[in-house]
């Protein structure tokens, strides 16, 4: 049974964070429901909401790591907008991830849902010319792009994440950042969230370690992986795959809240 615990740990972890090194995020909007749900279906025990935040978090906090990396080069990454927006994420995340020990399952669920239900509405909206604008010639709205940031990571702090799977509709439709440098940056920004975050699951003893160190390790290896296979990929498929990923577990969230 510690096998089967193994390879299922791993395996959603290698997934999880394939895709996120693909299209830009931590991968919690995707391993959190299947922390939550795949175990229970090979015999083994069931996480709570909040042991599944916290393996989250660690988990999140390497994976955009190894993601980073893979970006370091190629004009990708955009150091303005990750000062502004992981500053004040990184702040948010604390809050959200201390505070969470405070709330129900039900409420940390809940807290997810909504941030899901944004995102999946956000995705769907148009992001017609974004891709069009040179890289060094992108412009925004610093305050207004740490205004949101902040909300966002205290929404996902509570959650465990990191924050990118709300973060990289906003950076895409409100701040019209082109697609590749949202992926890349978002990642970046993820990694300052996912510090907080962290470190407010771990100072309040919500993160199985053994777990989590099985998540970290596919972490490293799937998420480079991801981030090759996403650079040579068309940016409206990326766009989609995060719409759908998004979409998909916000129903079954809701599902899960409602019934």
């Amino acid at each position: 049974m510690e096998l089967v615990f193994i390879v299922v740990i791993f395996l959603i972890g290698f997934i999880g964070s394939f895709i996120s090194g693909m299209v830009g995020i931590g991968g919690s909007i995707i391993k959190y429901p299947m922390l939550l749900y795949i175990p229970p279906l090979f015999g083994l025990a069931a996480f709570s909401a909040h042991e599944v935040s916290g393996i989250s978090a660690v988990q999140v906090f390497f994976a955009t790591i190894g993601g980073v990396w893979a970006y370091r080069k190629g004009g990708y990454l955009n150091k303005t907008l990750i000062m502004y927006m992981g500053g004040s994420i990184l702040i948010g995340s604390f809050i959200g991830g201390y505070g969470s020990r405070l709330m129900t399952e039900g409420g940390i669920n809940l807290v997810y849902g909504i941030l899901a239900l944004i995102a999946v509405v956000l995705m769907l909206l148009p992001k017609k010319g974004v891709d069009d604008i040179p890289l060094d010639q992108v412009k925004f709205n610093k305050w207004l792009a740490a205004t949101l940031a902040l909300i966002v990571g205290i929404g996902a702090g509570i959650v465990g994440a990191a924050g990118a799977f709300i973060l990289v509709p906003i950076m895409l439709v409100v701040l019209k950042i082109p697609t590749r440098m949202t992926i890349a940056s978002s990642l970046a920004i993820t990694f300052i969230s996912s510090i907080g975050a962290t470190i407010g699951k771990i100072t309040t003893g919500q993160v199985e370690y053994f777990p989590a160190l099985i998540m970290v390790i596919a972490s490293l290896i799937a998420s480079p992986l991801g981030v090759t296979v996403g650079k040579k990929v068309n940016t409206k498929f990326l766009q989609w795959i995060l719409a759908a990923l998004i979409l998909a577990t916000s129903i079954k969230i809701w599902m899960d809240i409602l019934f």
